[in-house]
């Protein structure tokens, strides 16, 4: 064929690829009211939804106006077949981590484009808060939405794509967290992430914990 894929799409040669619909345990705000912002979590490899939305239910007390979402990630795990990941175990191979993100990032884009719409909310009242591999999801995909977000909690993660950070549009504020003791994802990658970040303009602080290995304890919390 000589028409290009996008023309053979458009023709109806090549199907589109199905975007998997995302979805997830979540939380209502604890005031009672109409929701004024979305917290929405992403979870680490081989676990789901469920795993990170109780930190929703001790934040609602200090965000009573906001609701919370925890999809779980599109594929089921290759190594733990009762959890979900966002892409294959990459075990720190920069090409394959990024190919990772870019694949998932579309099912992701949509499930916070459906969540925001359901309540009623634009991308200014979202944060994205991410562990190890939903942090990287939260880093790709927070960093290049349409509009600005109003935040982004990376816990244990790693900057995919820290040389391509020149296509990004919106400068989020951003916070790291991460154990020195972590030997799933070294702490030396959020010492990369904030200077990668630093450097092209986004406001972003970090945290390290002593002593804690892959995991959030809780002054990260």
């Amino acid at each position: 064929l000589s028409r290009p894929p996008a023309a053979q799409r458009a023709a109806g040669l090549i199907p589109e690829k199905k975007v998997p619909m995302l979805d997830g345990p979540r939380l209502p705000p604890a005031s009672g009211r109409p929701a004024a912002s979305l917290v929405v979590f992403l979870h680490g490899y081989g676990a789901d939804g469920n795993d990170l939305i109780d930190i929703g239910r001790a934040w609602s007390n200090y965000l009573p106006d906001t609701a919370f979402a925890s999809p779980h990630a599109p594929s089921p795990c290759d190594q733990a077949p009762m959890g979900r990941q966002w892409f294959p175990l990459a075990m720190g191979d920069p090409h394959r981590i990024w190919q990772g993100v870019q694949s998932a990032a579309p099912a992701l884009d949509a499930a916070l484009d459906a969540e925001l719409k359901r309540l009623g909310l634009g991308d200014a009242h979202l944060a994205l808060v991410g562990f190890s591999q939903g942090t990287m999801m939260a880093l790709h995909v927070g960093l290049r939405r349409r509009a600005r977000i109003a935040g982004i909690v990376g816990y244990s993660g790693y900057l995919a794509g820290a040389e391509d950070l020149g296509e990004t549009v919106n400068r989020p504020p951003i916070l790291l967290v991460h154990g020195d003791a972590d030997q799933g994802v070294p702490v030396i990658a959020l010492h990369g992430a904030a200077e990668a970040l630093g450097r092209a303009g986004f406001p972003v602080e970090w945290h390290v914990s002593p002593g804690l290995p892959h995991g959030i304890d809780q002054q990260g919390l």
